[in-house]
């Protein structure tokens, strides 16, 4: 048994695709014979919604994040409330927040009609992400596929697992950490922020916080008081929460590397943007940062790879969660 053990964990390293348990693994092509034209419907739908409304790029790609860092890849934050459980969407993180889910509920009904109870909702939520990004610009990967959709949600666990908009380097690093991920997916998935908005309520503390001093001996806000006066003006002391900002101001609707151009400048809109760099004690992640900088083509692959493997954390497969017919609902 141990020696079997040890050729299953193995595996996990060489394809980052199993489970949690580790004894199946997700694979490409999965919906080839069961329903030819999943990612065609797929693809097709996206395009059609980035069209109408851009931003919905970096919601659809936001939702993947959203549903993995909370018990796995498994579509629970799509479920809607129901008696005796409440739903990851009403969550701190994502109240108000998520979207795209209209999305998503067109393309599964669809899907229902092509091949029914055949596509779950957990690979819809991938490859609508991969789709999403490579429309606004960015890589395109293989999307691993298999998932099956959990019967629950963990509203406990949203509040818990999703980093928060002012966390300090360290907590961003155990968040990760606690998903099988490490500092350099931490850096590069954090890269997605190239596209997308935040609300003030998000960002407001690192433009009022008393400065924030860089270990290497100087303020780089005082570099950067038109930048700081920007965001004031679109979000003040107090009042107007809900008023958005880009979270890249150059090119806001393009998935490209120009997020770490902005965390080198200090120009990061979020406090956890900033601390990647500001509390970066020995320098690796500005080394990163730098590369990716200087680099989109290894930027794009290094995406590609973290994404996929954040894309298999404790996925449910096999016998295991079900195929949903709604999204938002477990079967009867």
């Amino acid at each position: 048994m141990e020696r079997v053990r040890l050729s299953l964990i193995l595996i996990s390293i060489l394809f980052n695709a199993t489970t949690l348990s580790g004894v199946e693994l997700l694979v490409h092509d999965y919906y080839r014979e069961k329903c030819p034209l999943a990612e065609d419907i797929v693809r097709h739908n996206v395009e059609v919604a980035v069209l109408k409304d851009p931003r919905l790029a970096a919601s659809l790609l936001r939702l993947h994040f959203h549903d993995c860092f909370v018990m796995g890849c498994d579509a629970s934050v799509l479920l809607d409330s129901v008696e005796g459980m409440t739903s990851e969407k009403l969550a701190g993180p994502n109240l108000n927040s998520l979207r795209g889910f209209e999305v998503i509920d067109k393309i599964k009904y669809l899907l229902e009609e092509e091949c029914p109870v055949t596509v779950s909702c957990a690979d819809i939520l991938a490859m609508a992400a991969r789709d999403a990004v490579e429309l606004r610009g960015g890589p395109r990967w293989e999307v691993l596929l298999g998932r099956k959709d959990s019967l629950e949600s963990s509203f406990s666990g949203a509040n818990l697992f999703i980093p928060a908009p002012n966390s300090s380097l360290e907590i961003l690093i155990d968040n990760f950490k606690q998903q099988g991920l490490d500092v350099e997916d931490l850096v590069v998935l954090s890269g997605s922020h190239t596209i997308g908005r935040a609300r003030c309520l998000s960002f407001r503390q690192r433009i009022y916080e008393a400065k924030e001093e860089y270990h290497y001996g100087y303020d780089r806000y005082k570099r950067y008081t038109s930048f700081r006066r920007i965001l004031r003006s679109i979000c003040p002391v107090e009042g107007r929460d809900s008023k958005f900002a880009p979270l890249d101001f150059q090119t806001p609707k393009r998935f490209d590397n120009h997020y770490f151009i902005n965390i080198l400048q200090g120009k990061g809109l979020l406090g956890s943007d900033n601390v990647l760099i500001s509390q970066d004690l020995d320098g690796k992640i500005r080394e990163q940062a730098w590369a990716y900088a200087s680099n989109q083509k290894l930027f794009f692959a290094s995406f590609a790879k973290s994404i996929i493997k954040m894309g298999s954390i404790s996925v449910l497969t096999g016998n295991e969660g079900e195929i949903r017919r709604n999204c938002r609902f477990v079967n009867a």
